[in-house]
């Protein structure tokens, strides 16, 4: 059993160290709360705040890597640490960090599908690989917000072996159901955990209402944080995954040369 805290906080528009701070202190809470993974929603280091990215994004993620990585090793914790506005090669990404307990990057992610509707596309460059890693013995992979709506992108990242996937977003209230039934069939189709961290409050433009969730592979919702700011703890068991797939292997029933 892996104790998971799903972190569903305010992001402050525009405003790093505000935000910075925020992580900060949510790490030290999780702690306090015996999770061994914490795991952060999306761009919570500038919100959507697009047009001030030169001044605002994290510079090949230093800051990022710093904070974070000190405190997960000072904490001895295991970090997905959601995802921040990166500048990287002149580009700006939507990217995400995970940390091992010592405190070391293990894992990188750009966002692969932006969103078009809040100008993601307009101002972010596209990530083109998936991120697999095993961190507190859990075969993981992560993908961010819009990437749920894209199977085929979860299935690849599927084939090297996942028991969970990660997550983080900033998921408008307004499509909030949408949310939640995705969630649950991306757990069931591929037979592993998914945990969807999600923001609450609002910038200028959306409002969010939180309803992270940590759903089992058989569709099962283990936690639902709700519509409040706070970190909900969920025990993560991968002999489900087994279980699973000792009924079918979806995985290895697949017929890929018919997917054209």
């Amino acid at each position: 059993m892996v104790k998971v805290a799903m972190v569903q906080m305010d992001i402050e528009f525009g405003n790093p160290a505000k935000n910075f701070s925020r992580v900060g202190e949510a790490l030290e809470q999780a702690k306090d709360l015996g999770a061994e993974v914490v795991v952060f929603p999306e761009m919570w280091n500038t919100g959507y705040d697009l047009e001030n990215l030169p001044s605002i994004a994290d510079r090949d993620g230093r800051r990022t890597k710093t904070l974070v990585g000190q405190l997960a090793k000072q904490l001895s914790l295991n970090v997905v640490a959601g995802s921040v506005a990166t500048l990287k090669d002149g580009l700006f990404y939507n990217t995400t960090y995970a940390f091992d307990q010592t405190g070391k990057v293990i894992a990188e992610y750009d966002k692969a599908h932006r969103f078009g509707p809040m100008q993601e596309d307009q101002y972010v460059a596209a990530g083109n690989q998936p991120a697999n890693y095993e961190i507190a013995n859990l075969k993981s992979a992560s993908l961010i917000c819009y990437d749920l709506r894209f199977p085929e992108w979860w299935r690849t990242a599927g084939t090297k072996g996942v028991n969970v996937y990660f997550l983080p977003a900033e998921w408008p209230t307004s499509r909030i159901e949408q949310w939640e039934v995705l969630l649950k069939a991306r757990a069931i189709e591929n037979q592993a955990f998914v945990i969807g961290v999600n923001r609450v409050g609002d910038d200028p433009n959306n409002h969010f209402n939180g309803h992270s969730m940590a759903v089992a592979p058989s569709g099962e919702v283990l936690a639902n944080a709700g519509e409040q700011a706070g970190i909900t703890i969920v025990e993560i068991d991968q002999t489900a995954v087994q279980k699973a797939k000792q009924l079918f292997d979806i995985q290895n029933d697949r017929r890929p040369e018919l997917y054209r």
